[in-house]
């Protein structure tokens, strides 16, 4: 017997990776090496010092009953500690952190949380795609913001339509962003705040990338803009910070209305994360940050690799300034899906075309730079070998 599915997972959307996922592993099975760079799962272990921490906090009695709905204190106090020591930013660890099973969750449960059926949301195009599933759970409107090449990939305020402006009720950011790996300074962030105080806006900037910027340059946090906590939260995540994107520990900042409503809403859902990972992320958070020190370096030389070799045989390709994505303009004549057909076909090199980020990711392959730099290396080589570039 079969029982149909609720209208609510109806409207989901289809998840974009499971295609290029399934494309994968047909050609896997007839023995090809592929070079996977089309998901974004870190291909680093969590460090040491970390795991370390788990096994130990995992000996803890007290770990093993029921965690605090809302997650351990010293969690949020590390949390708290963090953004102090990062970002110079104050938080209240009693109502302005949200402690989270990942922040995809977050960012799906967002939408559940402050909008209602035929609310609307502002959304980034390109974006991550998962912002669109608790949109659609929550039976709410979209309105996306353009991100092109000519405006640095940041949504230009002044081409919203006016009305959008006055009925929306939520706005996604998302810098270092996915797919474009283009960043944003204090100005945008400014500029962010007073568009929201204006129309009423509450903002949720995902920083899931926040310690991944390049030459030398840290990324921004929203909530270093005066007036931010008024108006939005940020979402951080230690999957990509810590390589810790298995153990799903994530939290959320800022306006401590919002901040309530994720706590409201996952107390009807989880009993928080299990203690003793909750320890470890508090001592990732606090302890010694060589290994993220480590961690930004391996990922710029990889870029510097890949980029390099890349232009070298005649691809003219902008260089990343955060995440450990490489945005890649498709070569006249392809589109987004066929060029990323063509390099999985006949490079075996999987990379994620850009429409499957929305409209204006077309004309775009998004890489990771989440493999050594020897397999970058011969995805560039194998790259090369379809004869489509030319030499300068």
């Amino acid at each position: 017997m079969d029982f149909p599915f609720s209208d609510a997972l109806k409207r989901l959307p289809e998840q974009f990776f499971a295609g290029l996922v399934h494309k994968v592993g047909l050609l896997e099975k007839e023995g090809h090496d592929i070079i996977k760079l089309g998901q974004g799962n870190p291909d680093l272990p969590t460090p040491q010092h970390i795991v370390e921490k788990l096994k130990e906090a995992s000996d803890n009695p007290a770990y093993h009953k029921y965690s605090p709905f809302r997650g351990f204190d010293f969690l949020k106090q590390a949390v708290c500690d963090f953004y102090d020591r990062e970002y110079g930013v104050k938080l209240d660890p009693a109502t302005e952190v949200a402690i989270m099973f990942g922040s995809k969750t977050g960012l799906v449960e967002i939408s559940q949380c402050l909008l209602n059926p035929g609310d609307l949301a502002l959304l980034p195009d390109p974006g991550y795609p998962d912002y669109m599933s608790g949109i659609e759970l929550a039976q709410a409107r979209t309105s996306f913001m353009p991100l092109t090449a000519e405006n640095e990939f940041l949504p230009d305020y002044d081409a919203i339509p006016a009305r959008d402006l006055e009925e929306a009720k939520l706005m996604f950011l998302n810098y270092p962003n996915n797919p474009t790996a283009a960043t944003a300074d204090q100005k945008f962030f400014d500029k962010t705040v007073e568009l929201a105080k204006k129309h009423k806006i509450c903002v949720l900037h995902d920083f899931a990338y926040g310690a991944l910027g390049f030459d030398g340059e840290k990324p921004q946090s929203f909530l270093q803009s005066e007036g931010s906590k008024e108006v939005g939260i940020e979402m951080y995540t230690l999957s990509k910070t810590y390589n810790m994107a298995g153990w799903r520990i994530a939290f959320a900042v800022g306006n401590a209305s919002v901040i309530e409503s994720i706590n409201l809403i996952q107390d009807h859902i989880y009993v928080s994360l299990f203690g003793g990972m909750q320890e470890a992320a508090a001592y990732a958070l606090t302890t010694d940050q060589k290994c993220v020190e480590e961690l930004v370096r391996t990922y710029e030389s990889r870029r510097d690799a890949f980029i390099g070799h890349l232009r070298a045989i005649g691809w003219d390709v902008p260089e990343p300034k955060g995440t450990f994505f490489v945005w890649l303009p498709v070569p006249h004549g392809f589109t987004s899906e066929e060029f990323a057909d063509l390099l999985l076909e006949k490079a075996h090199v999987a990379v994620a075309p850009g429409n499957g980020f929305g409209e204006y990711g077309e004309g775009y392959v998004r890489a990771g730079l989440l493999d050594t730099e020897e397999r970058l290396l011969e995805a560039a080589k194998r790259i090369e070998k379809l004869g489509i570039f030319s030499k300068a």
